[in-house]
């Protein structure tokens, strides 16, 4: 298998994981302090249901990616 890495200091040949990314820290893991893992896995549980089903995105013509699903199938 042909494993190819990010080269150190170039995030932009990942751009769409460092979107990603940016958007799961400034959406919620910037605005909670966890005090034990279940915690923060609830939360990441929550906010990523509320990321595919109701938040509009605007990358794919302001549909969510639940509803993008639906329409490729």
């Amino acid at each position: 298998m042909d494993w190819h890495y990010i080269d150190p200091g170039k995030p932009q040949q990942n751009a769409f994981i460092e979107r990603y990314n940016r958007t799961v820290r400034g959406e919620w893991m910037g605005q909670y302090i966890f005090e034990i893992i279940e915690e923060a896995q609830v939360q990441a549980t929550q906010w990523l249901w509320t990321y595919n089903n109701e938040r509009p995105n605007m990358g794919i013509g302001g549909m969510t990616p639940a509803m993008k699903l639906k329409t490729a199938a």
